[in-house]
């Protein structure tokens, strides 16, 4: 598997369908990943990205805490793959020197990767693929390319 750095840019929404979208970006700049998700994840992670404290613990920070709880690292969250329209992913935990692997939609695993502030890497096939979109300087922005994307595109759901 050939992974690379993923950096997440934000959420924004899909202006066709109104469907929150987790945008994930290569080191370089160059490449972006959207990443259709569901309300509830895309507030997570936007909470974290906007440095927004919550009174009470929302469903990734009680993970995080139970994790904690257990001795438990998150060493990093990783999108391994696109299938059936569906993106799968992984989040890798340690536990002393045990290393263990648990499958995880991405929108979770990224969200709890960011409150561990842990890395988040992604399939460097997905971002060159189909599913990838090129924000490297070319004619149109991002906004723009997002416009003519759909969700089936790359995946309803993460």
């Amino acid at each position: 598997m050939d992974l690379i750095a993923v950096t997440v840019l934000g959420v924004a929404r899909d202006p066709a369908s109104g469907t929150p979208v987790v945008l994930l970006a290569d080191a370089a700049g160059r490449r972006a990943l959207p990443v259709w998700i569901g309300e509830p994840e895309a507030a997570a992670i936007a909470l974290v990205l906007e440095g927004t404290a919550v009174e009470r613990p929302l469903t990734h920070d009680l993970i995080k805490i139970m994790l904690d709880g257990l001795a438990v690292a998150v060493e990093r969250a990783v999108i391994t793959e696109l299938r059936g329209g569906t993106f799968y992913a992984r989040l890798i935990l340690r536990r002393g020197a045990e290393l263990f692997s648990i499958d995880a939609r991405p929108s979770d695993s990224i969200a709890i990767a960011l409150r561990a502030q842990a890395p988040v890497l992604a399939e460097r096939g997905l971002l060159d693929g189909p599913g990838g979109v090129d924000i490297g300087g070319g004619d149109d922005d991002l906004a723009g390319k997002l416009r003519k994307m759909r969700p089936e595109d790359s995946g309803p759901r993460a």
